[in-house]
């Protein structure tokens, strides 16, 4: 097993930064690696509540992940079972770790208990665009 951990600063807020991670309009704005739409979106934001993202990439193919919300702890961040539906028998775990600093916040985020070096690659390469339009976002409303 290995994992990812990519780390960003924000200009919000944290409690808006913990918003945009954990709502579905929010999600809406960032999720996905490339500009290609969140066509799904469902969050249940408390211990053992649910939740569920579908996006199309540019290339047309689509992806859903869901998970279990594990620790909520707003706005300091959250940790979340995570599996892909077409592979879920794959238990793994994200941790998002927000921070207050002087420009906003200092977003932590780990993709843990992947199975290969294939899969950390890719996840990376996903997770990096998924947080570069989740900056774009916030630089573009101003941090609202």
């Amino acid at each position: 097993m290995t994992s990812v951990t990519l780390v960003r600063r924000i200009r919000a807020r944290p409690e808006t930064v913990f918003e945009a991670m954990t709502t579905p309009e929010g999600i809406g704005h960032w999720w996905g690696p490339d500009a290609g739409p969140v066509l799904l979106a469902e969050t249940d934001v408390r211990v053992g509540g649910a939740f569920r993202v579908r996006f199309r990439m540019l290339d047309g193919a689509e992806h859903e992940s869901f998970g279990t919300y594990l620790e909520v702890t707003p706005p300091h961040g959250l940790i979340m079972s995570w599996q892909w539906v077409d592979e879920p028998d794959l238990d793994m775990r994200i941790e998002i770790t927000l921070r207050a600093i002087a420009e906003g916040t200092e977003l932590t985020f780990t993709h843990a208990r992947l199975p290969d070096e294939e899969a950390r690659i890719s996840h990376e390469a996903g997770w990096n665009g998924s947080l570069d339009k989740l900056e774009r976002y916030f630089l573009q409303s101003g941090g609202e």
